[in-house]
């Protein structure tokens, strides 16, 4: 089981879920890769059996766009029988976001294996739980 963990970070909060969730897949026996947004394209997504993407909520509740947006465009129309999961820190807000991009991968097929996972800020030692466990539940 080869699984990547795609993310991009401003704060190092985002960065901190992605090596949780890195951290969990790997416990649970998968081969594990992390990239930065600006490293991963939809050239690479055969290459692993699940995907975990994270990117904090930005602006007004949005997805980072000079950097992941384009990258998650580019991937969508290929994450199709892939085992999807979602991940990101905030600051303020709700968590629309993340309700935003999952209704953004289900308009476009994509079967997630969990709703998205947030955590306020750097994620407490529960949010680092739940990060291992998505990351579990990818391999």
């Amino acid at each position: 089981m080869k699984v990547a963990v795609v993310y991009w970070s401003g704060t190092g909060n985002t960065e901190a879920m992605a090596n949780a969730v890195a951290s969990g897949a790997a416990e649970a026996g998968a081969e594990v890769q992390l990239f930065g947004a600006s490293e991963f394209n939809s050239n690479m997504v055969a290459e692993f059996d699940s995907i975990a993407f994270g990117c904090p909520s930005m602006g007004v509740e949005e997805l980072e766009d000079s950097e992941f947006q384009p990258m998650f465009d580019d991937v969508k129309g290929s994450l199709s029988g892939k085992k999807v999961a979602l991940f990101g820190s905030y600051g303020w807000g709700d968590g629309e976001w993340m309700r935003t991009w999952q209704a953004d991968c289900e308009s476009a097929g994509i079967s997630l294996v969990a709703d998205g996972l947030i955590a306020n800020e750097a994620p407490d030692d529960e949010a680092v739980k739940n990060c291992q466990g998505l990351g579990k539940s990818l391999a």
